[in-house]
Order: C-alpha cells, then sequence, then structure tokens
C-alpha cells in the first residue's frame, strides 16, 4: 500500500472516533424537546393516530354543501383533526404566554396584559372546542 493510502486509513478511524463521539455526547436542548413534545401530544389529542391508521375522508360534499365535521362522535373526517389540532394548539400557546407572563414580573404592566392574552386564548380554544362538539353532537 502506498504512504497515502495508509495515512487515509488511520485518519479514517480517527474520523469515526470523533464522529462516535459527537453523536453519542449530542444532547437537544430542552425548548427543541419541550416543542416536539407539545406537538407530538397535540397530534395524539387531535386524532392524528386514528387519520393514520383509518384513513377517513378529508371532507364530503352533501346536499350542496361541504361537510368539514363528520356529523357523529364515532367518526370523524380529517377537517376534524385539523381543526381539533389546530384548537389545541393554540390553548397549548395560551398556556405558554400565560407562563412567560410570570418572568415579566419587572414590567407588571407587560406580565399583565401576557397573562391576559394567554387567558383569551385559552378560553377561545375552550369555546371553539366545546362549539365543535355541540356541532358533532348536533348533527349539522
Amino acid at each position: 500500500m502506498s504512504r497515502k493510502v495508509k495515512r487515509e486509513i488511520s485518519s479514517l478511524s480517527f474520523s469515526m472516533n470523533k464522529l462516535y463521539n459527537r453523536v453519542s455526547t449530542f444532547r437537544p436542548s430542552t425548548f427543541i424537546l419541550s416543542v416536539a413534545t407539545m406537538a407530538f401530544a397535540v397530534f395524539l389529542f387531535g386524532g392524528g393516530l386514528y387519520d393514520i391508521i383509518m384513513k377517513p375522508l378529508p371532507a364530503v360534499y352533501y346536499g350542496g354543501t361541504f361537510l368539514f365535521l363528520y356529523p357523529q362522535l364515532s367518526e370523524q373526517f380529517i377537517a376534524d383533526s385539523v381543526v381539533a389540532m389546530t384548537l389545541y394548539a393554540l390553548g397549548i400557546v395560551g398556556l405558554v404566554v400565560m407562563y412567560q407572563s410570570t418572568k415579566c414580573a419587572y414590567k407588571p404592566r407587560q406580565a399583565y396584559m401576557m397573562f391576559l392574552v394567554g387567558v383569551i386564548l385559552v378560553f377561545m380554544a375552550y369555546v371553539f372546542l366545546e362549539a365543535t362538539i355541540q356541532l358533532k353532537i348536533s348533527g349539522r
């Protein structure tokens, strides 16, 4: 073997060892982990697993109108899942904003406004989720 090939082989093992050390000691930030965990929870709560397994229709054109919400509680369209996931995400954003408002104690006006925005977001998510459930129950 030539010297160049021997040198490349010896440096290859060093490079692999360096890569292994870098991969084995990698620690993602807590922010990324928390966002991924919340996104996974919203996906599950919104019915994403049901959509993957059952493969429902996105929506239906029936009686001259589009139905985005399935008229019974036992089944759902993909649009049902999208609406639920959006509203759950809205509620989580509201909770995060309320939490962030506690970090602004030195600015009471800003803390109060952030807390108020968070409460409004959580309340909107709750009201709209209840409204969609009532729409499904009524069958319209």
